[in-house]
């Protein structure tokens, strides 16, 4: 019992932390935070000027932890992310020097502006928790976690990540425009200046938050239900899935690449994170259909026929939600 009013009082505490810096944008901090308990990371896009980097930054500070932004441009090195080996004179050797990919939590920011060598580079840290400089390969810190913004890829200057890449980020959470009130109260903060954020939380407690997530129970009947809807995506015809908007059309041909099993992986990680959050010891069918949009959206390719039919993923999934059986 005392464990779990921690947890609940720690995650109350980040809330309001984060709360006092942004207005707003629940969806996006219920995602951080989704990601931080299932130990996975976060990729948030939207277009410039709705807080992306603000609202990761604010959750590293108040995380307790380190915490390093990098700017991702066009001509950013590998080295410039996790390091390079430098020459020392006096000692006639080399002594490697590590970059900023080093720190428990990395904001990636503009992540689709990197060339492919950079991605590359970060793959490495994000999969295995390590990165390789010449020949030595070096651990990174415990806990790991990239928090990354990008800008709609049909910008200019801007390029679609490598699946390979994009696989590996536990959600992908779109940022939309506030509404008309909370503009307002944006603006209206502005002239009060920026507030000062506490950090409620430590490496200690963040691992005490984890161990929690996974003690979370979910029952069979929901784990099948999560590997119905990842199947689905690769199969949507048998699901019987329709596009609302398209007048009810099957969903068809409409997938050229579906979800892989290491979506059903964490789409049951993310819920059990959810449910947590949620104060709950147990996760339900509605914590899989709430996640599963972030969780698969980055994970599907449409056909050829679909982009030019004009099917929009976000379309496509929710048909599939519709479709699929809640237990």
């Amino acid at each position: 019992m005392d464990d779990a009013r921690e947890t609940d009082s720690t995650l109350k505490a980040l809330r309001e932390e984060v709360g006092r810096v942004l207005v707003g944008q629940e969806e996006l901090v219920q995602g951080l935070l989704i990601g931080l308990l299932a130990g996975g990371h976060v990729l948030v896009e939207g277009v410039p000027g709705l807080a992306k980097t603000t609202a990761v930054r604010t959750l590293a500070e108040v995380l307790g932890l380190g915490f390093r932004r990098i700017q991702f441009t066009p001509d950013l090195l590998p080295s410039d992310l996790v390091g390079t080996p430098i020459f020392v004179p006096d000692e006639q050797r080399f002594e490697v020097r590590k970059g900023p990919i080093f720190s428990p939590v990395v904001l990636a920011d503009e992540i689709n502006r990197a060339p492919a060598k950079v991605q590359s580079a970060l793959l490495e840290a994000m999969e295995e928790r390590q990165v390789t400089i010449g020949d030595e390969t070096f651990p990174l810190p415990d806990p790991f976690l990239v928090m990354a913004t990008q800008n709609p890829i049909d910008l200019e200057g801007t390029y679609a990540l490598p699946e390979a890449q994009v696989d590996r980020f536990l959600l992908k959470v779109l940022v939309r425009y506030p509404s008309a009130e909370e503009e307002r109260e944006i603006v209206a903060r502005d002239g009060r200046g920026f507030p000062t954020v506490r950090a409620v939380a430590d490496a200690e407690r963040i691992d005490a938050l984890r161990r929690r997530t996974r003690e979370v129970h979910v029952a069979d009947p929901i784990t099948a239900y999560a590997v119905q809807l990842v199947r689905a995506t690769r199969e949507p015809e048998l699901a019987g899935a329709r596009l609302a908007t398209q007048g009810g059309r099957a969903a068809s041909g409409c997938v050229a690449v579906g979800a892989s099993p290491r979506a059903s992986l964490f789409l049951i990680r993310a819920a059990r994170a959810r449910a947590l959050l949620d104060g709950r010891g147990f996760a339900t069918p509605h914590d899989v259909k709430q996640v599963a949009p972030a969780v698969l959206r980055h994970r599907l390719i449409l056909s050829y026929e679909a982009e030019a039919d004009g099917v929009d993923i976000e379309e496509l999934l929710q048909g599939l939600l519709d479709a699929v059986d809640t237990p």
